[in-house]
């Protein structure tokens, strides 16, 4: 039973037959169709406001690309030392900036905080043998499965403001945590202060769609020409947004995303009962980080479970992802193994 990653999944039923029916027919290319222009509409409803949707099928590149708005080539862009950003995309950020400097920063359960940054900055601005402060970058949820809550937003938005600097959201795991918080994605974005969010689907039931959301419309040119430049302007691009579409569509996204964080829930809470099983960070979307004993590890993978060890070899800490289609027989045949492990 496979728990290291909600990208070992396929795509939802309901996507999948999306994608068939766009096949279908003849439509204009390069996401010139009425369809993506919906998809673009159903968005503006979704976060209550004007904005603009650059369509991508990577994470990678949407970050990359929403980065590469907001810094210039000699920016700094701090983010958490955990974030997808600076330790998963192999370099991208920096290469689609032009040369912008990561600045991984440390912070408790995978999160940045409004005090930490404000006792960085404004350090080296305007001093012209330093790189300039020039983005802060959120992820949503957290690499350690938590939460950014609207305040905690909205407070390192008063310190990029207060210094000039401009904020980014990875929102690779976005549903997730608006499932966790029950709030309005308005609020945890551009009401907030983010500027430009990656608004992610793979991981959530998509086959292969993601979006830069432009709440500031003024970039949607910039951003398009950028894409270009990257590859990353798909011609069938009907294909991409059949995917958003379906997604979006009678709240899918929100059910998949609440089915993910009701299983890792129903793992999380099984874990605190057995003893031996230290849970590492709060459970609040749909990763689990267990710390357990290196004979009860190699037990469960003798069993056939998989998973990551957290960061890497040879933690005893887990991360163990849930998904949409995870099935509560599977969250119970881990527990049941580790619970049979441990007593031992």
């Amino acid at each position: 039973m496979d728990f290291r990653s909600d990208n070992t999944r396929g795509a939802a039923a309901e996507i999948f037959a999306a994608l068939a029916a766009a096949n279908d027919g003849r439509r204009t290319s390069y996401g010139e169709d009425a369809q993506t222009r919906a998809v673009e509409a159903k968005l503006k409803d979704l976060f209550e406001t004007d904005l603009s949707a650059i369509l991508v099928a990577t994470g990678t590149a949407a970050n990359a690309l929403g980065l590469a708005l907001l810094s210039p080539p000699w920016g700094v862009i701090y983010c958490h030392q955990e974030a997808h950003v600076a330790v998963d995309e192999c370099g991208a950020p920096e290469f689609y900036s032009g040369g912008a400097k990561l600045a991984p920063l440390a912070g408790a359960d995978g999160k940045l905080t409004a005090e930490q940054l404000a006792a960085l900055l404004p350090n080296g601005q305007g001093f012209v043998h330093h790189a300039q402060p020039a983005v802060i970058s959120l992820t949503q949820a957290t690499e350690a499965g938590t939460c950014y809550r609207p305040a905690e937003i909205e407070a390192i938005a008063q310190v990029a403001r207060r210094y000039g600097l401009r904020l980014h959201m990875d929102g690779a795991r976005f549903a997730n945590a608006v499932a966790f918080l029950g709030v309005s994605p308005a609020d945890i974005t551009w009401r907030a202060g983010v500027e430009v969010l990656t608004f992610g689907a793979s991981k959530n039931g998509a086959l292969a769609a993601e979006a830069v959301i432009l709440f500031d419309s003024t970039l949607a040119a910039e951003c398009a020409f950028r894409r270009k430049r990257a590859g990353h302007l798909i011609s069938k691009g009907r294909l991409l947004c059949a995917q958003l579409d379906a997604y979006l569509r009678d709240g899918l996204w929100l059910r998949l995303a609440e089915h993910a964080n009701t299983m890792a829930r129903m793992l999380s809470d099984g874990l605190t009962r057995i003893p031996g099983a230290r849970l590492v960070h709060p459970t609040e979307a749909n990763e689990v980080f267990v710390d357990l004993s290196e004979p009860v590890i190699r037990a469960l993978e003798a069993d056939g479970f998989e998973f990551y060890r957290w960061p890497s070899d040879p933690s005893t800490t887990l991360r163990l992802v849930t998904a949409f289609d995870t099935e509560p027989s599977e969250v119970n045949a881990l527990l049941a193994a580790v619970r049979r492990y441990t007593q031992r």
